[in-house]
């Protein structure tokens, strides 16, 4: 089954939050990828939407999850997700990566970005997607993944049409700055989530493994491929954090990626012991983030509306 005949509804308008009903045995997947978070959440026994914008990666995902979509447990919506998705039938350019799939998207900046990092790009057309129109047609998720290159708060800031939100919610957190990090956190906020909690991504190959008895859906064993997003909601390890002690986290983190990210200002030095004095600021980072540093961290978001009673089942 597929839904990319939704792409281009008219948005819509302010007004009343709308009642739109909410699905515990649904997961939203914003950015399929190859479908290695996917995977996981179908085996698990949720039904799954899943985006992507790369037509090359929804005809991989349409092979590798066959069964899943002729049996309507998957639905596959094909096309990228803005602010603003005109009419129907309407396209916007994808600057999809030559290198890295992962790091397609609809941002000139983000394409620039990924260019001094050693990698090209290839522009294409493809259809735009209304997502808050997906949300109506198929409910409000128990949990929403969100990684899309850039647009991840464009699916954030759609939930204010709803009165519903997902239990969980997870988005790529920025890495520029700062203040986008708070911003993040504040919108999540205003959406009604108050704990959170950082993961840093390379290691959750490594570090992540399904709990048994579960706490979310069904019992599936899985090894996480490199890149997956990992556990979610209920079955994520560590304590939960307020929004002052999240926003000191990423302090740290933003730290990290200051001084040894992508831009990082200590990331070129070649003089003689540079590597050295890298290391041990690395390390040293690395006891107050509790991640790798520079790293790289999806924010976790947990609504106040989960009971207390469900909450016990995280300790």
């Amino acid at each position: 089954m597929s839904a990319s005949n939704l792409a281009g509804s008219s948005p819509q308008g302010f007004g009343q939050p709308e009642p739109v009903k909410k699905c515990e045995d649904l997961i939203f997947d914003v950015g399929l990828h190859n479908g290695e978070d996917s995977d996981f959440y179908l085996r698990k026994g949720f039904r799954v939407v899943a985006f992507e914008a790369n037509p090359d990666l929804c005809q991989r995902c349409r092979l590798r999850f066959e069964k899943y979509l002729d049996s309507g447990q998957l639905v596959l919506v094909e096309g990228a997700i803005l602010a603003d998705p005109g009419s129907v039938g309407e396209t916007v350019r994808f600057y999809k990566n030559n290198e890295l799939s992962v790091w397609g998207t609809v941002l000139p900046e983000w394409a620039d970005r990924n260019s001094r990092l050693g990698t090209s790009s290839a522009t294409i057309e493809v259809k735009t997607v209304d997502f808050a129109q997906i949300i109506r047609k198929f409910g409000i998720p128990h949990y929403m993944k969100i990684d899309i290159e850039g647009c991840d708060m464009v699916c954030v800031r759609a939930l204010k049409q709803f009165e519903s939100k997902p239990d969980f919610i997870s988005i790529e957190s920025d890495k520029a700055r700062f203040s986008n990090i708070q911003h993040e956190i504040d919108a999540l906020v205003d959406l009604g989530y108050d704990l959170f909690k950082p993961i840093e991504q390379s290691t959750i190959p490594a570090l992540q493994s399904p709990p048994t008895p579960p706490r979310e859906g069904q019992f599936a064993p899985h090894v996480f491929p490199e890149g997956s997003s990992g556990l979610f909601g209920f079955e994520l390890e560590g304590r939960w954090l307020t929004v002052s002690q999240i926003l000191m986290r990423y302090r740290l983190i933003r730290l990290g990626y200051f001084l040894l990210g992508d831009d990082g200002i200590m990331k070129n030095w070649r003089f003689p012991g540079a590597k050295r004095l890298q290391w041990i600021v690395a390390g040293i980072l690395t006891r107050f983030t509790k991640g790798s540093v520079p790293g790289w961290y999806d924010t976790h978001a947990r609504h106040r509306i989960v009971s207390d009673l469900a909450a016990e089942k995280m300790s």
